[in-house]
């Protein structure tokens, strides 16, 4: 027997789960909306043929690829790869990568902002246990995760930093994952970096780590604190869109009988 954890969240219209101008915006039209569409189907028929009197629920939705829990690809960082390949986009990603074990790092003592290290990512496996394998599947728990469609949801949080993600992706790892905006650390914090010492490296550095070593990750994941950190697979296959930069994912993790 296994036990499925959603880990994604639920796309929603009217909270604030991305920045002014990227929100996603849904059109809901009821059974009563849709008769008339419905009976141009079907020429002579009347609402009295329909069951009940009415036709179809249906939404319009517009979004871009990055809105709700969503597989970014590396042509998102980025036109190259791999040190100079071209960046494959989310149609091109091998599915292997989207399916394997998975590991969760509980970062959600980190201060919003903070850049994680490849020390703080080391110390952290070391107080769960685990020792990465190629393909793994590697989730970070930060604190934006419970302030999801809040105000302050873009804004909260620490981020992967360019080294970190590096050091994940030279031991094999190929998906990652966060339930924060962005894999990044919130940009109004490294605005505030910026501004003191204007460092470009550290402008999306963790994204960027794609043009050294092409890999994907996760946004938006939910649910991370009802998962262990360990002893799960991880599936987040992305939705097939033409030599687009993302993808969305209903992310899960699929425990085992134990962990259940």
């Amino acid at each position: 027997m296994r036990r499925i954890v959603d880990l994604s969240v639920t796309l929603q219209a009217g909270i604030a789960s991305d920045p002014p101008g990227h929100l996603p915006e849904i059109d809901y039209l009821d059974h009563h909306h849709t008769r008339d569409d419905m009976l141009q189907f079907f020429p002579g028929a009347t609402v009295d043929d329909l069951p009940d009197g009415e036709g179809w629920a249906i939404e319009r939705v517009r979004l871009s690829t990055h809105n709700g829990t969503h597989l970014d690809a590396p042509y998102h960082y980025a036109s190259t790869m791999d040190s100079g390949t071209r960046a494959i986009t989310i149609d091109e990603v091998p599915l292997d990568w989207c399916f394997g074990r998975g590991v969760k790092l509980d970062f959600r003592h980190l201060d919003d902002g903070y850049v994680v290290t490849p020390d703080d990512v080391d110390q952290e496996l070391q107080r769960i246990g685990f020792t990465l394998a190629p393909f793994d599947i590697v989730l970070v728990n930060t604190s934006a995760g419970s302030r999801y469609g809040r105000d302050d949801y873009v804004n909260s949080g620490c981020g992967m930093g360019g080294d970190a993600t590096l050091h994940l992706l030279r031991q094999g790892v190929r998906v990652t994952g966060t339930d924060a905006w962005s894999w990044d650390a919130p940009f109004l914090h490294t605005a505030r970096r910026y501004a003191d010492h204007h460092d470009p490296s550290i402008i999306w550095e963790g994204h960027r780590a794609g043009r050294e070593i092409g890999y994907c990750h996760i946004e938006k994941l939910g649910n991370l604190d009802a998962i262990p950190s360990s002893g799960f697979q991880v599936a987040c296959f992305p939705v097939k869109i033409h030599q687009a930069s993302a993808g969305w994912t209903r992310a899960v993790a699929i425990l085992d009988e134990e962990q259940a």
